[in-house]
């Protein structure tokens, strides 16, 4: 009776195990919804909070436009852009910056005296 008892007591185990790991499906979704409404621009990394006047150099910008960065790039797949990193709050930078829906106070076409310090693809990524 053992010899049969401790084989079918792990037949079992091993049925019920199968059917645990069947059944545990992974799904991720994510959902991006519309770009925020920044009148410079947002930075390149969740939670995409508006970035200030003078982060972006103009080829951010068409006719006045922001691009994007991140999941919502409308660039070519080859786009490199100048960015001043003094202003990035993980960089020290505690300056203002506009709320999301607030309307841009000056021309994005010609930024005056911009002086990038970085190169990126608008997609978060250093480019050297």
């Amino acid at each position: 009776m053992r010899r049969i008892k401790y084989p079918a007591l792990a037949a079992v185990a091993a049925v019920c195990f199968v059917l645990m790991a069947s059944s545990a499906t992974a799904q991720v979704s994510v959902q991006i919804g519309a770009p925020p409404d920044c009148p410079y621009g947002y930075y390149d990394y969740p939670p995409y909070a508006c970035a200030p006047y003078g982060y972006y150099g103009p080829e951010w910008f068409v006719n006045g436009v922001f691009i994007g960065v991140g999941p919502w790039f409308h660039g070519p797949a080859n786009f490199h852009g100048h960015v001043d990193n003094h202003f990035r709050p993980d960089h020290g930078y505690r300056g203002p910056s506009p709320a999301h829906g607030e309307r841009p106070e000056r021309d994005t076409r010609h930024i005056a005296n911009f002086r990038g310090n970085e190169m990126r693809d608008g997609r978060g990524h250093v480019v050297r």
